[in-house]
């Protein structure tokens, strides 16, 4: 029942943490970070993201351009492209690390001890990567709820609003976070079985051979 359980912990934090990296992903290259609705016109839309910013007509569709200047973006949006990059990469190095302390995996089937350290490894590494993914997120979020109600500003200016992208980023670092939980949680909260089908029979039968002898196991 342990080992099952174990097994079903894996399964899923790694499910959760390739939905999570898949949708931070998406959330990196989409640009609706944030919306604009102009009251005068409502056939008209302006979405923008880290790298372009586009306008969506009722007529003409939609029409992005990318951004000029690196150095001329807010600063909310530099930083938020290096760590979206960088929980990009994370996620990746984690299911490759993960990937391989899985107990359904037989490649270092005996070596246990190195399983575990890899499942721990990459959930500190999903971990990593949740956190810089919702950091950004967050980030322009607080920044965007700030200038929607600053009082500088005149209320005839349209004001930027939340982005689908957001709720998307947001979903993706929770599920990055849940699934090293659960990875980390199945290495060091449930016990490893001690050895596949295989070599626990043979250990099993060299016990018994012994015990019929009347002598002890020499390991023992």
């Amino acid at each position: 029942m342990a080992l099952v359980l174990r097994v079903a912990m894996q399964f899923v934090g790694i499910l959760l943490s390739l939905l999570g990296w898949v949708l931070s992903i998406i959330t990196t290259y989409l640009p609706h970070w944030k919306n604009l609705n102009l009251d005068l016109n409502d056939m008209e839309n302006w979405t923008m993201g880290l790298w372009q910013a586009c306008v969506i007509q009722e007529e003409v569709g939609m029409q992005c351009k990318d951004f000029e200047s690196f150095l001329g973006l807010p600063a909310e949006l530099r930083v938020s492209r290096v760590l979206m990059f960088l929980s990009n990469g994370l996620g990746l190095l984690g299911l490759l690390v993960s990937g391989f302390g899985l107990d359904c995996l037989r490649i270092g089937e005996t070596q246990w001890d190195v399983k575990k350290r890899l499942l721990i490894l990459g959930g500190i590494l999903f971990w990593t990567a949740g956190v810089t993914a919702l950091v950004p997120v967050s980030w322009v979020a607080h920044v965007t709820v700030q200038e929607f109600w600053d009082e500088r500003i005149p209320e005839i200016v349209p004001r930027w609003e939340f982005g689908e992208a957001l709720f998307i980023g947001w979903f993706a670092g929770f599920s990055l976070l849940l699934g090293g939980c659960l990875l980390n949680w199945a290495a060091c909260g449930t016990q490893a079985p001690l050895a596949s089908g295989r070599y626990a029979v043979a250990e099993m039968q060299t016990q018994c051979a012994y015990l019929e002898n009347g002598t002890a196991h020499p390991s023992a």
